[in-house]
Protein backbone atom coordinates (compact mmCIF):
# COMPACT_ATOMS: atom_id res chain seq x y z
CA UNK A 1 0.00 0.00 0.00
CA UNK A 2 1.36 3.24 -1.15
CA UNK A 3 -0.35 6.92 -1.14
CA UNK A 4 1.63 8.39 -3.67
CA UNK A 5 0.49 7.27 -7.05
CA UNK A 6 3.87 7.23 -8.81
CA UNK A 7 5.70 5.40 -6.11
CA UNK A 8 2.32 2.75 -6.49
CA UNK A 9 2.75 2.55 -10.15
CA UNK A 10 6.84 2.34 -10.05
CA UNK A 11 6.84 -0.88 -7.41
CA UNK A 12 3.47 -2.10 -9.51
CA UNK A 13 5.16 -2.03 -12.67
CA UNK A 14 8.66 -3.79 -11.42
CA UNK A 15 6.59 -6.21 -9.45
CA UNK A 16 4.63 -6.88 -12.55
CA UNK A 17 7.34 -7.15 -15.02
CA UNK A 18 9.02 -10.02 -13.19
CA UNK A 19 5.34 -11.65 -12.76
CA UNK A 20 3.97 -10.94 -9.46
CA UNK A 21 0.42 -9.64 -9.50
CA UNK A 22 -0.04 -6.98 -7.12
CA UNK A 23 -3.11 -5.73 -5.02
CA UNK A 24 -2.95 -2.02 -4.42
CA UNK A 25 -4.73 0.15 -2.01
CA UNK A 26 -4.04 4.00 -0.62
CA UNK A 27 -5.45 4.16 2.92
CA UNK A 28 -4.25 1.44 5.89
CA UNK A 29 -7.95 0.40 6.41
CA UNK A 30 -8.60 -0.67 2.39
CA UNK A 31 -5.07 -2.63 2.65
CA UNK A 32 -6.36 -4.22 5.77
CA UNK A 33 -9.36 -5.40 3.93
CA UNK A 34 -7.68 -6.20 0.75
CA UNK A 35 -5.09 -8.17 2.47
CA UNK A 36 -7.79 -10.44 5.12
CA UNK A 37 -9.98 -11.10 2.05
CA UNK A 38 -6.63 -12.17 -0.65
CA UNK A 39 -3.83 -13.16 1.64
CA UNK A 40 -0.94 -12.08 0.12
CA UNK A 41 2.47 -13.60 -0.09
CA UNK A 42 3.71 -10.18 0.91
CA UNK A 43 2.84 -6.63 2.06
CA UNK A 44 4.75 -3.46 1.03
CA UNK A 45 3.25 -0.77 3.24
CA UNK A 46 4.34 3.10 2.97
CA UNK A 47 4.70 4.62 6.59
CA UNK A 48 2.74 8.04 5.78
CA UNK A 49 -0.97 6.79 4.54
CA UNK A 50 -4.09 8.93 4.90
CA UNK A 51 -5.84 7.54 7.52
CA UNK A 52 -3.34 5.54 9.90
CA UNK A 53 0.36 5.59 10.06
CA UNK A 54 1.71 2.04 8.68
CA UNK A 55 3.22 1.26 12.50
CA UNK A 56 -0.60 1.33 13.43
CA UNK A 57 -1.60 -0.22 10.18
CA UNK A 58 0.82 -2.97 10.96
CA UNK A 59 -0.35 -3.58 14.19
CA UNK A 60 -3.72 -4.17 13.07
CA UNK A 61 -2.57 -6.65 10.80
CA UNK A 62 -0.43 -8.49 12.98
CA UNK A 63 -3.79 -8.65 15.29
CA UNK A 64 -6.04 -9.94 12.74
CA UNK A 65 -4.91 -14.08 12.56
CA UNK A 66 -6.09 -13.89 8.55
CA UNK A 67 -2.96 -11.80 8.06
CA UNK A 68 -0.94 -11.61 11.18
CA UNK A 69 1.86 -13.93 9.59
CA UNK A 70 2.37 -12.09 6.56
CA UNK A 71 5.62 -10.47 6.00
CA UNK A 72 5.49 -6.80 5.54
CA UNK A 73 8.01 -4.41 4.30
CA UNK A 74 8.11 -0.79 5.80
CA UNK A 75 8.36 1.11 2.43
CA UNK A 76 8.68 5.48 2.98
CA UNK A 77 10.48 8.12 2.39
CA UNK A 78 12.31 8.03 6.05
CA UNK A 79 15.72 7.18 5.67
CA UNK A 80 17.09 8.96 8.14
CA UNK A 81 19.28 7.23 10.39
CA UNK A 82 18.15 4.91 12.61
CA UNK A 83 14.70 4.54 10.76
CA UNK A 84 15.53 1.17 9.56
CA UNK A 85 15.93 0.16 12.92
CA UNK A 86 12.93 1.74 14.30
CA UNK A 87 10.77 -0.11 11.96
CA UNK A 88 12.66 -3.49 12.26
CA UNK A 89 11.85 -3.14 15.64
CA UNK A 90 8.07 -2.00 15.47
CA UNK A 91 7.59 -5.88 13.84
CA UNK A 92 7.89 -4.56 10.22
CA UNK A 93 9.66 -7.68 8.18
CA UNK A 94 12.37 -5.49 6.60
CA UNK A 95 12.68 -2.17 5.24
CA UNK A 96 12.84 -0.08 1.82
CA UNK A 97 13.53 3.42 1.29
CA UNK A 98 12.02 5.99 -1.50
CA UNK A 99 13.25 6.46 -4.10
CA UNK A 100 12.97 2.75 -4.89
CA UNK A 101 16.28 1.46 -5.67
CA UNK A 102 15.14 -1.46 -8.56
CA UNK A 103 17.26 -4.07 -7.13
CA UNK A 104 17.18 -3.69 -3.40
CA UNK A 105 13.33 -4.04 -3.88
CA UNK A 106 13.21 -7.23 -5.83
CA UNK A 107 15.87 -8.81 -3.68
CA UNK A 108 14.21 -8.13 -0.70
CA UNK A 109 10.64 -9.19 -2.17
CA UNK A 110 12.21 -11.88 -3.70
CA UNK A 111 13.86 -12.90 0.20
CA UNK A 112 10.56 -12.82 1.97
CA UNK A 113 8.65 -14.74 -0.76
CA UNK A 114 10.93 -17.21 -0.61
CA UNK A 115 11.28 -17.41 3.28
Amino acid sequence: MEDNEKNMKLVRDILQAIGYSPLEASSGGAARTLAAENAPALVLMDIQLPDLDGAEALRRLRSDERTATIPVLALTAQAMQGDRERFLAAGFSGYLSNPVNVAELLATVKQQCDA
